[in-house]
């Protein structure tokens, strides 16, 4: 009777759901308090269902309850346990359930964390959030039903696929999704803003946390998947442009353009178009990669469904929520009109050129992913726009993002001088220029790519450190540390991010310029050199799995006679499925990986050996590391809470009086 339990918890989340979307709006309509005062039970009531229909979901995939049709698809008894537990997610049902669990746990975060916020602004939050939750919830109900039975129950389980059974894919999901869905939180502020008419400076400061928090989850999440393919798929790449890999990517555009320009509405007013236009592009670039993952539209590695009908559902859903909104935004249009002036050489006109290219970089990716299926769909033939298009297109229009990106923060809001801030950066930019050039002579890889993305990263760096030195300067007397203190978080925040950049770009241009690999045959006790190293092989043995059967190889790799890594490669066919999976091994340093994956073995008795040398390529999760680290920075900024604890003291004077 559990997975019974489960689908009476999703109803159950379904009507409350319905509560939480109509009730507390029609209360903050009519300014009714005890009606508007039903949106934060309604929402803790709707999590406390969704997490039990999850719960319930788990304990059959647990115990191996193969009459539910789910874990019979996507489980076995051999499974190890982890991944029986990550299963869950590892399919269309599975995941929406999840999606609907995060979003019901952003929405239960700001019932608890935004008590301080007016009532009336926040029953529409809530209830914005409930619509969408509302949407989701008769997704499964309708369509996708995760505790549909298989009658009679089947003998035993296909298994996981094998791809997911990985330590990635037990963090990767949920930190995507967590950032997918929290940018519903920024489009319901929005949204609300919209309503009330109240699109001002409190409106920005009070979605800007809740906004930078979602980046963060969405940075973390496509950062996880990237070493997951990277280490996983057994080819040595990181990034491929595929389809749901840009699904992903869009909203993170788009995201990290709104923090921006939310940060120019707080500050100077200015941008309130852009901002609301921003949030409801970010959510909905986020609904856009969900049907993509689920219409059956692509191929992929990443991709769930191939179901038309669940398609066509989440198609209609997102029409509706830009449908939806862009009226709503064209009503509330003359009061977007207005804000802090400024001119053309100062903060504000950086931070807006940035914005246009991030929106720009966005639908550009965006034709990219969306042109094929477009064809396809016209009987106009098929073809495939892949890495040549979007290198292409991407880098010339980044480029201009970088350099605006440092220049910003050296001048002053409203006006500046620009000859001023030049000379201030002249020497900085000579010294990114000739740091270029020098390291792609050092190198000897002296192409346009090379030293362009080289002199990008030193100039992030650089322009970093006279920007962290000029903060420093403007406290002279005190200790270092002391001045290092004094620094708000959000400015160490922003610091980080951009530090994080530069140091990203150096490891996507190093390894993009200098890799090499080489595929061969080898058996027992052969030897190769390979981009200064002596790779050694000491044959391929039997080594049994749960729930597969691996051949495991012993590569010895050395270099000028000494020892430096013991490298084991599998080659795996999961017993359930019979899919071969390859398991690469790894090497890993600050400045290089050595990469080894096994291949087939041929008919005389050798193997086919894969090998990789990756300069500088854990770089660019160590910039992503430092782009989460500035987010969770800025957002844990200590005038948020003072913000809180003074509209909450005013608001409970205004009721005292």
């Amino acid at each position: 009777m559990i997975p019974e339990l489960g689908h009476f918890a999703l109803v159950m989340a379904f009507a409350l759901a319905l509560v939480q979307a109509v009730v507390p709006m029609v209360g903050a309509a009519r300014n009714n308090p005890s009606m508007m005062a039903v949106a934060r039970p309604a929402a803790q009531g709707q999590f406390f269902f969704i997490i039990f229909a999850y719960g319930c979901l788990t304990w059959a995939f647990i115990t191996s309850d193969f009459s539910l049709q789910l874990a019979a698809s996507n489980s076995h008894s051999d499974t190890p346990l982890m991944y029986k537990i990550t299963g869950v997610w590892g399919n269309h049902e599975g995941s929406l359930l999840l999606w609907s669990l995060s979003l019901s746990l952003w929405t239960v975060a700001v019932t608890v964390f935004s008590r301080h916020l007016p009532e009336a602004f926040m029953a529409r939050v809530i209830g914005v959030l409930g619509w969408v939750s509302l949407g989701f919830i008769a997704f499964m109900l309708v369509t996708s039903n995760p505790f549909d039975r298989l009658l009679p129950g089947a003998p035993e389980g296909r298994d996981l696929n094998p791809l997911l059974q990985d330590p990635g894919m037990i963090i990767h999901p949920p930190l995507l999704y967590m950032g997918y869905v929290g940018f519903s939180v920024a489009f319901a502020f929005a949204i609300a803003a919209l309503l009330t008419g109240r699109l001002d400076a409190a409106w920005a400061r009070w979605s800007r946390p809740w906004t930078t928090v979602a980046w963060v989850f969405l940075t973390a999440g496509i950062a996880v998947g990237s070493a997951w393919a990277y280490y996983e798929l057994g080819w040595g790449g990181w990034w491929f442009w595929d389809p749901v890999e840009n699904a992903s990517f869009m909203p993170w555009l788009l995201g990290t353009a709104l923090i921006h320009s939310l940060a120019v509405t707080e500050k100077r007013g200015a941008f309130r178009s852009w901002t609301v236009l921003l949030a409801i592009g970010a959510f909905s670039l986020s609904l856009l990669g969900t049907f993509l993952v689920r219409s059956g539209v692509i191929t992929s590695v990443h991709a769930f469904a191939t179901d038309p009908a669940r398609g066509m559902f989440i198609l209609a859903l997102l029409v509706v929520v830009i449908g939806v909104s862009l009226l709503l935004y064209a009503w509330r249009a003359p009061k977007l009109t207005g804000g802090g002036s400024f001119g053309l050489v100062s903060r504000e006109t950086t931070l807006l050129g940035n914005n246009v290219l991030f929106a720009v970089v966005s639908a550009s990716v965006l034709m990219g992913t969306l042109y094929p299926l477009f064809l396809d769909a016209l009987n106009l033939g098929k073809i495939s726009v892949g890495p040549p298009y979007f290198e292409a297109v991407f880098v010339p229009l980044m480029t201009p993002v970088v350099v605006l990106m440092m220049f910003g923060p050296f001048l002053r809001w409203k006006d500046d001088d620009f000859g001023a801030a030049v000379r201030k950066l002249a020497p900085a930019a000579v010294a990114s220029v000739v740091s270029g050039f020098g390291i792609a002579l050092a190198i000897d890889h002296v192409t346009w790519r090379t030293v362009l993305g080289l002199t990008l990263a030193a100039w992030v760096v650089l322009a970093s450190l006279q920007l962290l030195a000029g903060r420093l300067r403007e406290r002279a007397g005190a200790s270092v540390s002391s001045r290092l203190s004094m620094i708000p978080a959000a400015w160490w925040g922003m610091w980080l991010a951009h530090f994080g950049i530069g140091i990203f770009i150096i490891g996507v241009t190093m390894v993009g310029s200098i890799d090499s690999n080489l595929d061969l045959r080898m058996k027992d006790g052969d030897q190769t050199e390979f981009a200064g190293y002596t790779v050694r092989f000491r044959g391929v043995v039997d080594a049994p799995g749960p729930n597969y059967d691996a051949s495991r190889a012993t590569l010895e790799v050395s270099r000028d006679g000494k020892p430096i890594a013991t490298l084991q490669p599998e080659k795996r066919v999961y017993r359930a499925m019979g899919m071969p999976m390859t398991e690469a091994a790894l090497d890993i340093g600050v400045f290089r990986d050595v990469y080894v994956s096994l291949g087939e073995q041929l008919p005389e008795g050798d193997w086919i050996v894969s090998l990789h040398h990756k300069p500088f390529i854990s770089w660019i999760w160590a910039g992503c590391i430092f782009m989460v680290l500035g987010g969770i920075l800025a957002a844990a900024d200590r005038r948020y809470r003072r913000l809180a604890e003074r509209t909450a003291a005013a608001g409970a004077l205004q009721q005292a009086t």
